[in-house]
């Protein structure tokens, strides 16, 4: 008895101390995923890129943000929408991670939808709510379109720089690695994504293809496509870049004036709803509950939602009329 009395103090000391053990290899192996987490959401050091620079990982956080809504996001990157997501919140470079931003988006949504219903009628409570969903996409578009025109105003000053580097005999991955330190945000991150990249072993024409993907352009295919096809086959690249960087100096200032002419059209389309919603408050605020008392009844309620999808049909519309490719 005595003995096997010893075998099972024996085998449960053994068995707390694998115990002890597991949790201690759990916790260490924990913390070296938080600080490679931490690692990966630093920006580029100086040496490696200009201050205030991003790399790929980079542009997700700054380094000591403490990240909100941490499971959410785990849960929304596992999912293909999530994954899609991720890249166009890259591509905005908005220092959001995907759960922060699905967070805000129901935050505003929820509120959008208390308002309107205390404010107006408790019909325009999902209304609302769908336009905060909806707008929450247009904000991502929007910043990303603005980002992408910042971008193009610096093409022909980062052809500049690749055709300088190349032409004193740089290889092209050492030349964008300059242009890279010499440029700002956002080429200067975009570009130090690019050389991050290449630094793990991705090819020249996957890297460049990604950031052509990141921030749709023409101006942006036509030099991505140069610097492909001088990586291939050789040949002239100076003078073809030289060539290009004029040619990108005279559709940047084609554009800005395209978009000077174009100001009033899309500033009619924004403010033509704006004008219906005060037309709603302002209903409201002479006869209190005339909107509860309209939407009431299931003909004012069909002939509220044909009023708003006209507005919608015109927003639509005039901002049609107001995208000019150039």
């Amino acid at each position: 008895m005595e003995s096997l009395s010893l075998l099972v103090i024996g085998l449960t000391l053994l068995a707390l101390v694998c115990a002890v053990a597991g949790l201690r290899l759990w916790a260490t192996g924990r913390a070296q995923r938080r600080a490679l987490i931490e690692r990966l959401a630093a920006p580029v050091p100086a040496a490696e890129g200009a201050p205030g620079q991003l790399g790929q990982a980079g542009q997700a956080g700054q380094p000591g943000r403490r990240r909100r809504f941490d499971a959410l996001d785990r849960r929304l990157r596992a999912t293909k929408a999530g994954r899609r997501l991720r890249l166009k919140l890259q591509a905005t470079g908005l220092d959001l991670s995907v759960g922060e931003y699905a967070a805000y988006v129901v935050i505003a949504v929820a509120a959008l939808w208390l308002i309107a219903s205390t404010v107006l009628a408790p019909f325009f409570g999902p209304v609302f709510a769908a336009v905060a969903l909806w707008g929450g996409n247009l904000f991502l578009g929007w910043q990303r379109a603005r980002r992408t025109e910042r971008f193009i105003g610096q093409l022909p000053e980062l052809a500049r720089l690749i055709a300088n580097g190349t032409a004193a005999g740089l290889a092209m991955r050492t030349a964008l690695s300059m242009a890279a330190e010499e440029m700002e945000d956002p080429a200067g991150a975009e570009l130090a994504t690019v050389a991050d990249q290449l630094a793990v072993g991705r090819s020249l024409e996957e890297a460049l293809h990604e950031l052509g993907e990141r921030l749709p352009s023409r101006e942006l295919n036509v030099l991505v496509t140069t610097l492909i096809l001088a990586n291939r086959a050789g040949g002239t690249i100076v003078a073809s870049l030289r060539n290009l960087t004029s040619t990108l100096e005279e559709r940047k200032e084609t554009r800005r004036e395209v978009r000077t002419m174009l100001a009033e059209i899309n500033a009619t389309a924004v403010t033509v709803p704006l004008l219906g919603l005060g037309a709603l408050l302002m209903i409201n605020a002479m006869q209190p509950g005339a909107l509860g008392r309209v939407t009431g009844s299931p003909g004012g309620q069909i002939a509220m939602v044909v009023a708003l999808a006209l507005y919608v049909v015109g927003f639509v519309v005039v901002r049609r009329f107001g995208r000019i490719d150039v």
